[in-house]
């Protein structure tokens, strides 16, 4: 099974729309793993986001980051990175296909709601920054022989 890590972003908990994304991923058939909510500090922002330091819009990011609690997530399944990147939607919420999150409550690509992993090796180094090994739990959840063949 794939993992993925997903970020619920300071507009969404501030939209109070946790349980509306989550219930998104959830409705996908995606198994949550691990999930917490935390305050992210600067240092972890800025190794969350290291690969676009120097670009103009990094302190920005940095500062909005880390400006209000998030709840991150890991999330499971097959193809757990591409299902969840599909039902986010594209990164600017206006280019975003009708029915994912992105879409349906985001406008600008500043307040687009939601991060996920972008590809295997990213989703691993993620998934370790932001969760000890012990804070995932696998566990048999009895709809999969509804959601997978």
């Amino acid at each position: 099974m794939d993992r993925t890590l997903i970020i619920v972003k300071p507009d969404a908990v501030q939209r109070g729309l946790i349980g509306e994304i989550i219930a998104r991923f959830e409705g996908r058939g995606l198994k949550i793993v691990g999930m917490k909510l935390m305050q992210i500090d600067e240092a972890l922002a800025r190794r969350h986001y290291g690969v676009h330091e120097g670009k103009p819009f990094f302190e920005g990011l940095i500062r909005y980051i880390t400006s209000a609690p998030v709840v991150v997530m890991v999330l499971q399944g097959p193809g757990a990175i591409e299902a969840a990147r599909s039902t986010m939607g594209a990164t600017n919420p206006v280019q975003a296909a009708p029915g994912t999150i992105r879409a349906d409550y985001g406008l600008e690509i500043g307040r687009n709601l939601v991060h996920g992993s972008d590809g295997p090796e990213t989703a691993r180094k993620e998934i370790d920054l932001f969760f000890r090994e012990e804070e995932l739990v696998d566990w048999a959840r009895e709809a999969d022989r509804w959601i997978l063949e």
